[in-house]
Protein backbone atom coordinates (compact mmCIF):
# COMPACT_ATOMS: atom_id res chain seq x y z
CA UNK A 1 0.00 0.00 0.00
CA UNK A 2 3.14 2.30 0.47
CA UNK A 3 4.51 2.10 -2.03
CA UNK A 4 1.67 2.54 -4.55
CA UNK A 5 0.65 5.72 -3.03
CA UNK A 6 4.41 7.34 -3.59
CA UNK A 7 4.51 6.58 -7.29
CA UNK A 8 5.18 10.05 -9.01
CA UNK A 9 2.37 9.10 -11.45
CA UNK A 10 0.10 8.36 -8.69
CA UNK A 11 0.93 11.47 -6.67
CA UNK A 12 0.20 13.58 -10.03
CA UNK A 13 -2.86 11.89 -10.55
CA UNK A 14 -4.09 12.87 -6.10
CA UNK A 15 -3.35 16.48 -6.95
CA UNK A 16 -5.48 16.39 -10.32
CA UNK A 17 -2.33 16.35 -13.10
CA UNK A 18 -2.41 14.84 -16.44
CA UNK A 19 -0.17 11.97 -16.80
CA UNK A 20 0.51 12.98 -20.33
CA UNK A 21 1.43 16.27 -19.21
CA UNK A 22 4.68 17.24 -20.72
CA UNK A 23 7.62 16.81 -18.43
CA UNK A 24 9.44 19.03 -16.36
CA UNK A 25 13.25 19.21 -17.41
CA UNK A 26 15.62 20.55 -15.31
CA UNK A 27 19.53 19.74 -15.51
CA UNK A 28 20.81 18.29 -12.55
CA UNK A 29 23.77 16.63 -13.55
CA UNK A 30 26.07 19.58 -14.01
CA UNK A 31 25.28 22.26 -10.99
CA UNK A 32 26.82 25.32 -10.59
CA UNK A 33 26.24 27.87 -7.48
CA UNK A 34 24.41 30.74 -8.30
CA UNK A 35 25.30 32.10 -4.78
CA UNK A 36 27.83 34.47 -3.60
CA UNK A 37 29.32 32.31 -0.81
CA UNK A 38 29.26 33.78 2.74
CA UNK A 39 31.59 34.90 4.80
CA UNK A 40 31.98 34.35 8.65
CA UNK A 41 35.51 36.04 9.21
CA UNK A 42 37.18 39.18 7.61
CA UNK A 43 39.95 38.72 4.87
CA UNK A 44 43.05 40.19 7.26
CA UNK A 45 41.62 37.12 9.78
CA UNK A 46 41.91 34.44 6.83
CA UNK A 47 45.27 35.53 6.45
CA UNK A 48 46.25 34.91 9.49
CA UNK A 49 44.75 31.75 9.57
CA UNK A 50 46.53 30.97 7.18
CA UNK A 51 49.83 32.27 7.76
CA UNK A 52 49.14 30.41 11.43
CA UNK A 53 48.47 26.95 9.64
CA UNK A 54 51.72 27.44 7.57
CA UNK A 55 53.59 28.34 10.99
CA UNK A 56 52.40 25.27 12.28
CA UNK A 57 53.80 23.09 9.57
CA UNK A 58 56.84 24.82 9.47
CA UNK A 59 57.80 25.42 12.94
CA UNK A 60 55.38 22.19 14.83
CA UNK A 61 55.49 19.71 11.83
CA UNK A 62 53.02 17.14 11.45
CA UNK A 63 53.90 12.88 12.29
CA UNK A 64 54.06 11.03 9.05
CA UNK A 65 53.88 7.66 9.34
CA UNK A 66 55.04 6.38 6.04
CA UNK A 67 58.53 6.12 5.22
CA UNK A 68 57.57 7.09 1.35
CA UNK A 69 55.95 10.04 1.94
CA UNK A 70 58.70 11.29 4.48
CA UNK A 71 61.67 10.72 1.58
CA UNK A 72 59.87 12.82 -0.83
CA UNK A 73 58.66 15.61 1.94
CA UNK A 74 62.59 15.73 2.49
CA UNK A 75 63.48 15.48 -1.40
CA UNK A 76 61.72 18.57 -1.06
CA UNK A 77 63.95 20.27 2.00
CA UNK A 78 61.62 19.55 4.40
CA UNK A 79 62.76 19.04 8.07
CA UNK A 80 62.45 15.19 8.89
CA UNK A 81 62.95 13.58 11.77
CA UNK A 82 63.30 10.01 11.41
CA UNK A 83 63.05 9.13 15.29
CA UNK A 84 59.93 10.85 15.70
CA UNK A 85 58.58 11.03 12.41
CA UNK A 86 57.80 14.58 12.16
CA UNK A 87 57.66 16.15 8.96
CA UNK A 88 58.52 20.17 9.38
CA UNK A 89 57.20 21.49 5.80
CA UNK A 90 58.83 24.95 4.90
CA UNK A 91 56.23 27.88 3.50
CA UNK A 92 58.08 27.90 0.38
CA UNK A 93 57.08 24.02 -0.65
CA UNK A 94 53.78 24.04 0.34
CA UNK A 95 53.61 27.38 -2.21
CA UNK A 96 55.13 25.68 -4.67
CA UNK A 97 52.72 22.68 -4.63
CA UNK A 98 49.69 25.27 -4.34
CA UNK A 99 51.12 26.79 -7.26
CA UNK A 100 51.23 23.48 -9.48
CA UNK A 101 47.85 21.87 -7.97
CA UNK A 102 45.03 22.52 -10.93
CA UNK A 103 42.43 24.93 -10.19
CA UNK A 104 40.16 23.00 -12.67
CA UNK A 105 40.01 19.28 -13.88
CA UNK A 106 37.21 17.33 -14.89
CA UNK A 107 36.09 14.08 -13.83
CA UNK A 108 34.76 11.50 -16.27
CA UNK A 109 31.45 9.09 -15.67
CA UNK A 110 30.42 6.13 -17.60
CA UNK A 111 28.85 8.53 -19.52
CA UNK A 112 30.28 12.13 -21.29
CA UNK A 113 26.81 13.28 -19.48
CA UNK A 114 27.80 12.02 -16.20
CA UNK A 115 30.73 14.47 -15.98
CA UNK A 116 31.51 16.43 -13.43
CA UNK A 117 33.36 19.86 -13.53
CA UNK A 118 35.75 20.15 -10.39
CA UNK A 119 36.38 24.13 -9.41
CA UNK A 120 35.48 27.02 -7.65
CA UNK A 121 31.66 27.51 -8.02
CA UNK A 122 30.41 24.05 -9.44
CA UNK A 123 28.82 21.41 -7.00
CA UNK A 124 27.75 18.50 -6.55
CA UNK A 125 26.37 16.59 -4.05
CA UNK A 126 27.46 12.86 -2.51
CA UNK A 127 24.92 10.30 0.07
CA UNK A 128 25.86 9.77 3.16
CA UNK A 129 29.24 7.82 3.23
CA UNK A 130 31.60 5.63 5.18
CA UNK A 131 28.80 4.18 7.69
CA UNK A 132 29.23 0.79 8.94
CA UNK A 133 25.30 0.05 9.61
CA UNK A 134 22.28 0.81 7.76
CA UNK A 135 18.67 0.92 8.67
CA UNK A 136 15.00 0.61 6.89
CA UNK A 137 12.05 0.39 8.48
CA UNK A 138 11.35 -3.10 6.94
CA UNK A 139 14.52 -4.79 8.22
CA UNK A 140 15.84 -2.52 10.87
CA UNK A 141 19.42 -1.57 12.04
CA UNK A 142 21.99 -3.99 10.73
CA UNK A 143 25.53 -4.57 9.61
CA UNK A 144 26.62 -3.26 6.13
CA UNK A 145 26.45 -6.04 3.26
CA UNK A 146 27.17 -6.06 -0.73
CA UNK A 147 23.32 -6.26 -0.98
CA UNK A 148 23.08 -3.09 0.64
CA UNK A 149 25.43 -1.44 -1.21
CA UNK A 150 23.83 -2.33 -4.53
CA UNK A 151 20.51 -1.22 -3.32
CA UNK A 152 22.04 1.88 -2.19
CA UNK A 153 24.00 2.72 -4.96
CA UNK A 154 20.86 2.18 -7.10
CA UNK A 155 19.28 4.94 -5.10
CA UNK A 156 22.27 6.96 -5.95
CA UNK A 157 21.72 6.39 -9.77
CA UNK A 158 18.54 6.67 -9.23
CA UNK A 159 18.49 10.73 -8.50
CA UNK A 160 20.61 13.42 -11.14
CA UNK A 161 21.01 16.08 -7.87
CA UNK A 162 23.56 12.97 -6.52
CA UNK A 163 25.82 13.38 -9.01
CA UNK A 164 29.08 11.57 -7.76
CA UNK A 165 29.39 7.96 -6.17
CA UNK A 166 30.54 7.66 -2.27
CA UNK A 167 31.53 5.20 -0.37
CA UNK A 168 28.09 4.73 1.60
CA UNK A 169 28.20 1.63 3.93
CA UNK A 170 30.83 -1.33 4.57
CA UNK A 171 29.99 -4.46 2.84
CA UNK A 172 30.99 -6.37 6.32
CA UNK A 173 30.00 -9.71 4.62
CA UNK A 174 33.11 -9.59 2.36
CA UNK A 175 36.44 -10.30 3.46
CA UNK A 176 39.30 -6.97 3.60
CA UNK A 177 41.05 -8.35 1.26
CA UNK A 178 38.58 -8.78 -1.30
CA UNK A 179 36.18 -6.02 -0.50
CA UNK A 180 37.15 -3.61 -2.68
CA UNK A 181 36.86 -5.93 -5.78
CA UNK A 182 32.89 -6.49 -5.00
CA UNK A 183 32.64 -2.65 -4.03
CA UNK A 184 34.21 -1.93 -7.33
CA UNK A 185 32.33 -4.05 -9.29
CA UNK A 186 28.60 -2.95 -7.99
CA UNK A 187 29.63 0.75 -8.24
CA UNK A 188 30.39 0.08 -12.39
CA UNK A 189 27.30 -2.57 -13.06
CA UNK A 190 24.77 -0.73 -11.00
CA UNK A 191 25.78 3.28 -12.19
CA UNK A 192 27.72 5.27 -14.51
CA UNK A 193 28.17 8.63 -12.24
CA UNK A 194 31.88 8.74 -10.91
CA UNK A 195 33.03 5.98 -8.66
CA UNK A 196 34.97 6.11 -5.48
CA UNK A 197 37.87 4.05 -4.95
CA UNK A 198 39.31 3.28 -0.95
CA UNK A 199 42.43 4.13 -0.29
CA UNK A 200 43.94 0.81 1.71
CA UNK A 201 46.99 0.28 0.23
CA UNK A 202 48.55 0.51 -3.14
CA UNK A 203 47.85 -3.31 -4.56
CA UNK A 204 43.83 -2.86 -3.93
CA UNK A 205 44.37 1.21 -5.17
CA UNK A 206 45.70 -0.73 -8.55
CA UNK A 207 43.33 -3.88 -8.88
CA UNK A 208 40.69 -0.60 -9.22
CA UNK A 209 42.06 1.37 -11.35
CA UNK A 210 42.84 -1.36 -13.72
CA UNK A 211 39.02 -2.79 -13.19
CA UNK A 212 38.10 0.61 -13.72
CA UNK A 213 40.02 1.14 -17.05
CA UNK A 214 38.99 -2.11 -18.30
CA UNK A 215 35.07 -1.72 -17.64
CA UNK A 216 35.87 2.06 -19.56
CA UNK A 217 37.55 1.28 -22.52
CA UNK A 218 40.45 3.03 -21.53
CA UNK A 219 44.44 2.64 -21.78
CA UNK A 220 46.40 2.75 -19.35
CA UNK A 221 47.70 6.15 -20.37
CA UNK A 222 44.44 7.43 -21.07
CA UNK A 223 43.28 6.37 -17.20
CA UNK A 224 46.14 8.51 -16.00
CA UNK A 225 45.90 11.67 -17.97
CA UNK A 226 41.98 11.77 -17.13
CA UNK A 227 40.57 11.60 -13.90
CA UNK A 228 38.31 8.58 -13.65
CA UNK A 229 37.70 8.07 -10.02
CA UNK A 230 38.76 9.69 -6.91
CA UNK A 231 39.12 8.82 -3.26
CA UNK A 232 38.78 10.66 -0.09
CA UNK A 233 42.04 11.08 2.26
CA UNK A 234 41.30 11.53 6.31
CA UNK A 235 44.11 12.77 8.19
CA UNK A 236 44.26 12.06 11.67
CA UNK A 237 43.58 15.21 13.57
CA UNK A 238 45.62 16.42 15.43
CA UNK A 239 48.88 16.54 13.02
CA UNK A 240 49.31 12.84 12.01
CA UNK A 241 49.21 11.29 8.34
CA UNK A 242 48.48 7.29 8.57
CA UNK A 243 50.22 5.04 6.34
CA UNK A 244 46.79 4.26 3.68
CA UNK A 245 46.43 7.85 3.87
CA UNK A 246 49.36 9.10 2.91
CA UNK A 247 49.88 5.77 0.38
CA UNK A 248 46.76 6.90 -0.93
CA UNK A 249 48.04 10.61 -1.37
CA UNK A 250 50.47 9.28 -3.65
CA UNK A 251 49.00 6.13 -5.38
CA UNK A 252 46.12 8.35 -6.68
CA UNK A 253 48.65 11.31 -7.64
CA UNK A 254 51.12 8.90 -9.66
CA UNK A 255 48.03 7.83 -11.45
CA UNK A 256 46.38 11.30 -12.42
CA UNK A 257 43.13 10.60 -9.76
CA UNK A 258 42.11 12.85 -7.59
CA UNK A 259 42.04 12.66 -4.04
CA UNK A 260 39.91 14.67 -1.67
CA UNK A 261 42.21 15.95 1.58
CA UNK A 262 39.89 16.25 4.06
CA UNK A 263 40.58 16.20 7.72
CA UNK A 264 38.07 15.62 10.41
CA UNK A 265 38.12 18.30 13.10
CA UNK A 266 35.79 18.09 15.90
CA UNK A 267 36.15 21.08 17.84
CA UNK A 268 37.16 20.15 22.02
CA UNK A 269 38.17 16.79 20.70
CA UNK A 270 40.83 16.70 18.07
CA UNK A 271 40.64 19.98 17.33
CA UNK A 272 40.79 23.85 19.48
CA UNK A 273 37.93 24.21 20.73
CA UNK A 274 37.46 27.84 19.03
CA UNK A 275 36.04 27.94 15.34
CA UNK A 276 39.37 29.36 14.28
CA UNK A 277 41.67 27.04 16.14
CA UNK A 278 39.79 24.08 14.74
CA UNK A 279 39.69 25.71 10.82
CA UNK A 280 43.92 26.64 11.18
CA UNK A 281 44.09 22.75 12.64
CA UNK A 282 42.44 21.55 9.71
CA UNK A 283 43.65 24.05 6.91
CA UNK A 284 47.62 22.91 8.02
CA UNK A 285 46.44 19.19 7.85
CA UNK A 286 44.64 19.93 4.59
CA UNK A 287 48.11 21.92 2.67
CA UNK A 288 50.05 19.14 3.79
CA UNK A 289 48.15 16.47 2.41
CA UNK A 290 47.91 18.76 -1.28
CA UNK A 291 51.55 19.46 -0.95
CA UNK A 292 52.47 15.52 -0.71
CA UNK A 293 50.18 14.88 -4.06
CA UNK A 294 51.92 17.49 -5.60
CA UNK A 295 55.72 16.18 -4.44
CA UNK A 296 54.36 12.71 -6.14
CA UNK A 297 52.91 14.21 -9.21
CA UNK A 298 53.36 18.07 -10.20
CA UNK A 299 50.08 18.95 -11.42
CA UNK A 300 47.77 16.06 -10.24
CA UNK A 301 44.33 16.79 -9.72
CA UNK A 302 43.40 17.29 -5.93
CA UNK A 303 40.55 18.69 -3.88
CA UNK A 304 40.85 20.91 -0.60
CA UNK A 305 38.57 19.42 2.44
CA UNK A 306 37.10 20.70 5.20
CA UNK A 307 35.03 18.60 8.01
CA UNK A 308 34.65 20.45 11.05
CA UNK A 309 31.98 20.68 13.95
CA UNK A 310 32.13 20.36 17.58
CA UNK A 311 31.31 18.20 20.26
CA UNK A 312 28.74 17.70 23.25
CA UNK A 313 30.94 18.76 26.02
CA UNK A 314 29.18 17.28 28.19
CA UNK A 315 29.73 13.60 26.56
CA UNK A 316 32.06 13.87 24.18
CA UNK A 317 29.93 12.90 21.10
CA UNK A 318 30.16 14.17 18.14
CA UNK A 319 27.52 16.96 16.80
CA UNK A 320 26.11 18.18 13.36
CA UNK A 321 23.88 20.69 12.43
CA UNK A 322 25.36 22.91 14.79
CA UNK A 323 25.83 26.80 14.49
CA UNK A 324 29.87 26.10 14.79
CA UNK A 325 29.55 23.44 11.86
CA UNK A 326 28.17 26.47 9.71
CA UNK A 327 30.71 28.94 10.83
CA UNK A 328 33.09 26.57 9.93
CA UNK A 329 32.34 25.94 6.99
CA UNK A 330 32.13 29.31 5.61
CA UNK A 331 35.62 30.01 7.23
CA UNK A 332 36.82 26.65 5.29
CA UNK A 333 35.51 28.27 2.23
CA UNK A 334 37.03 31.36 2.60
CA UNK A 335 40.34 29.72 3.32
CA UNK A 336 39.26 27.31 0.07
CA UNK A 337 38.95 30.73 -1.61
CA UNK A 338 42.55 32.36 -0.59
CA UNK A 339 44.43 28.96 -2.34
CA UNK A 340 42.37 28.60 -5.32
CA UNK A 341 41.24 24.71 -5.63
CA UNK A 342 38.35 23.22 -5.40
CA UNK A 343 36.70 22.13 -2.34
CA UNK A 344 34.61 19.39 -0.31
CA UNK A 345 32.33 20.43 2.59
CA UNK A 346 29.58 18.04 4.46
CA UNK A 347 26.59 18.16 5.71
CA UNK A 348 26.21 15.94 8.53
CA UNK A 349 23.14 14.64 11.64
CA UNK A 350 23.63 13.24 14.82
CA UNK A 351 20.18 12.02 15.20
CA UNK A 352 19.63 8.09 15.97
CA UNK A 353 16.43 8.16 13.94
CA UNK A 354 15.07 10.17 11.07
CA UNK A 355 12.76 12.66 12.61
CA UNK A 356 12.64 16.12 13.25
CA UNK A 357 16.35 16.56 14.55
CA UNK A 358 17.41 14.77 11.83
CA UNK A 359 16.26 16.65 9.15
CA UNK A 360 16.85 20.13 10.81
CA UNK A 361 20.85 18.87 11.64
CA UNK A 362 21.51 18.08 7.94
CA UNK A 363 19.75 20.76 6.19
CA UNK A 364 21.30 23.34 7.98
CA UNK A 365 24.85 21.94 7.86
CA UNK A 366 23.80 21.56 4.11
CA UNK A 367 23.13 25.02 3.68
CA UNK A 368 26.40 25.99 5.27
CA UNK A 369 27.84 24.03 3.06
CA UNK A 370 26.28 25.62 -0.06
CA UNK A 371 26.61 29.08 1.46
CA UNK A 372 30.34 28.76 1.63
CA UNK A 373 30.49 27.71 -1.99
CA UNK A 374 32.00 23.75 -2.06
CA UNK A 375 32.53 21.94 -4.83
CA UNK A 376 31.13 18.61 -3.27
CA UNK A 377 28.76 18.36 -0.50
CA UNK A 378 29.14 14.83 1.01
CA UNK A 379 26.94 13.33 3.09
CA UNK A 380 23.63 15.37 2.23
CA UNK A 381 21.62 12.34 2.12
CA UNK A 382 20.71 9.84 4.15
CA UNK A 383 23.85 9.81 6.85
CA UNK A 384 22.21 9.42 10.99
CA UNK A 385 23.91 8.51 13.90
CA UNK A 386 27.05 10.96 13.47
CA UNK A 387 27.86 8.60 10.45
CA UNK A 388 27.54 5.14 11.53
CA UNK A 389 24.18 4.44 9.97
CA UNK A 390 23.02 5.17 6.70
CA UNK A 391 19.28 5.39 6.82
CA UNK A 392 17.43 4.22 3.37
CA UNK A 393 14.14 6.59 4.49
CA UNK A 394 16.11 9.19 5.64
CA UNK A 395 18.18 8.55 2.06
CA UNK A 396 14.56 9.58 0.64
CA UNK A 397 13.49 12.35 2.65
CA UNK A 398 16.75 14.22 2.28
CA UNK A 399 16.87 13.57 -1.47
CA UNK A 400 13.43 16.52 -0.98
CA UNK A 401 15.80 18.73 0.50
CA UNK A 402 18.65 18.35 -2.19
CA UNK A 403 16.80 18.35 -4.94
CA UNK A 404 15.39 21.91 -3.61
CA UNK A 405 18.91 22.91 -3.58
CA UNK A 406 19.48 22.00 -7.52
CA UNK A 407 16.66 24.04 -8.62
CA UNK A 408 17.78 26.62 -6.96
CA UNK A 409 20.92 26.57 -9.31
CA UNK A 410 18.52 26.65 -12.23
CA UNK A 411 18.10 29.77 -13.96
CA UNK A 412 15.05 31.47 -13.41
CA UNK A 413 13.41 33.11 -16.42
CA UNK A 414 12.36 36.75 -16.57
CA UNK A 415 11.71 37.38 -20.02
CA UNK A 416 8.75 39.72 -21.03
CA UNK A 417 6.44 36.63 -21.28
CA UNK A 418 7.65 35.91 -17.53
CA UNK A 419 6.95 38.73 -16.68
CA UNK A 420 3.55 38.22 -17.85
CA UNK A 421 2.26 41.93 -18.25
CA UNK A 422 -0.76 39.68 -20.88
CA UNK A 423 -1.47 37.63 -17.68
CA UNK A 424 -2.16 41.16 -15.41
CA UNK A 425 -4.38 42.45 -18.15
CA UNK A 426 -6.34 39.28 -18.68
CA UNK A 427 -7.11 38.70 -14.80
CA UNK A 428 -10.03 41.58 -13.34
CA UNK A 429 -9.16 42.64 -10.14
CA UNK A 430 -10.14 40.47 -7.24
CA UNK A 431 -9.84 37.18 -10.31
CA UNK A 432 -8.14 34.08 -10.11
CA UNK A 433 -5.07 33.03 -12.62
CA UNK A 434 -6.15 29.63 -12.34
CA UNK A 435 -7.58 29.67 -16.11
CA UNK A 436 -6.00 32.46 -17.82
CA UNK A 437 -3.76 31.26 -20.94
CA UNK A 438 -0.24 32.66 -19.26
CA UNK A 439 -0.96 29.71 -16.09
CA UNK A 440 -2.59 27.43 -18.82
CA UNK A 441 0.51 27.23 -20.97
CA UNK A 442 2.78 26.73 -18.08
CA UNK A 443 0.95 24.95 -15.32
CA UNK A 444 2.48 21.26 -15.75
CA UNK A 445 5.94 22.63 -15.85
CA UNK A 446 5.86 25.91 -13.72
CA UNK A 447 6.66 24.06 -10.37
CA UNK A 448 8.96 22.15 -8.85
CA UNK A 449 7.46 18.92 -8.26
CA UNK A 450 8.15 17.27 -4.66
CA UNK A 451 9.33 14.20 -3.92
CA UNK A 452 7.99 12.49 -1.00
CA UNK A 453 5.91 16.04 0.57
CA UNK A 454 2.20 15.67 0.57
CA UNK A 455 -0.16 18.41 0.17
CA UNK A 456 -3.24 17.39 0.38
CA UNK A 457 -5.37 18.28 3.08
CA UNK A 458 -6.05 16.84 6.69
CA UNK A 459 -9.21 14.95 5.22
CA UNK A 460 -7.58 13.70 2.73
CA UNK A 461 -4.78 12.38 4.12
CA UNK A 462 -6.32 10.71 6.77
CA UNK A 463 -8.44 8.46 4.51
CA UNK A 464 -5.41 7.48 2.33
CA UNK A 465 -3.62 6.11 5.25
CA UNK A 466 -2.33 8.97 7.44
CA UNK A 467 1.13 7.75 6.14
CA UNK A 468 4.25 10.23 7.51
CA UNK A 469 6.95 11.09 5.78
CA UNK A 470 8.57 8.37 6.33
CA UNK A 471 5.58 5.87 5.45
CA UNK A 472 6.25 7.50 1.91
CA UNK A 473 10.28 7.04 1.63
CA UNK A 474 9.75 3.78 2.79
CA UNK A 475 7.36 3.02 -0.62
CA UNK A 476 9.56 5.85 -3.20
CA UNK A 477 12.68 3.79 -2.22
CA UNK A 478 11.37 0.12 -3.13
CA UNK A 479 9.55 1.54 -6.00
CA UNK A 480 13.04 2.92 -7.11
CA UNK A 481 14.56 -0.70 -6.38
CA UNK A 482 12.20 -2.46 -8.42
CA UNK A 483 12.01 -0.05 -11.69
CA UNK A 484 15.81 0.27 -12.04
CA UNK A 485 17.79 -0.91 -15.18
CA UNK A 486 21.61 -0.99 -15.00
CA UNK A 487 23.02 1.97 -17.24
CA UNK A 488 24.04 1.49 -20.54
CA UNK A 489 27.99 1.22 -20.39
CA UNK A 490 27.23 -2.08 -18.27
CA UNK A 491 27.20 -4.20 -21.17
CA UNK A 492 27.29 -8.22 -20.37
CA UNK A 493 30.29 -8.77 -22.14
CA UNK A 494 32.07 -5.60 -19.82
CA UNK A 495 30.60 -6.69 -16.50
CA UNK A 496 31.64 -10.88 -17.95
CA UNK A 497 35.12 -9.52 -18.28
CA UNK A 498 35.06 -7.56 -14.67
CA UNK A 499 33.64 -10.71 -12.88
CA UNK A 500 36.84 -12.86 -14.78
CA UNK A 501 39.44 -10.01 -13.39
CA UNK A 502 38.08 -10.70 -9.84
CA UNK A 503 38.20 -13.94 -10.29
CA UNK A 504 41.30 -14.56 -11.08
CA UNK A 505 42.76 -11.82 -8.69
CA UNK A 506 40.49 -13.72 -5.79
CA UNK A 507 42.40 -17.34 -7.01
CA UNK A 508 45.76 -15.71 -6.16
CA UNK A 509 44.90 -14.38 -2.58
CA UNK A 510 43.29 -10.74 -3.55
CA UNK A 511 44.95 -8.01 -2.22
CA UNK A 512 45.39 -7.27 2.15
CA UNK A 513 44.96 -3.16 2.90
CA UNK A 514 48.00 -1.69 4.28
CA UNK A 515 48.69 -1.84 7.79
Amino acid sequence: MATEAQTPARRRRQRGGDDAAPARKVNYRQLTNPFTPQTVFTQDRIEAIHATALRVLSELGLKVLLPEARKLYAQAGCIVDEDSQIVRIGQEVVEAALASAPRQFTLHGGDPSRDLDMALGTLAFQSGAGAPNCSDLLRGRRAGTLRDVEELTKLVQHFDAIQMLSPGVEPQDIPIHLRHYAFTRMQLSVSDKVPFVFSRGTPQALDAFEMIAEFRGLSEVEFRTQPHCYTIINTNSPRQIDIPMAQGLIDFARYGQPSVVTPFCLMGAMAPVTVAGAVTLSHAEALAGITLTQLARPGAPVCYGAFASNVDMKSGAPAFGTPEQVKASLAAGQLARLVGLPWRNAAGCAANTNDAQAAHETEISAWGALMSGASIVIHAAGWIEGGLTVSYEKFITDMEMVQVMAELCAATPCSDAEIGYDALAEVRPGGHFFGCAHTMERYATAFYEPLVADWTNFGTWTERGSLDANDRALGLWQQILADHKAPACATGDRVAALDGFIAKRTGEGGAPPAD
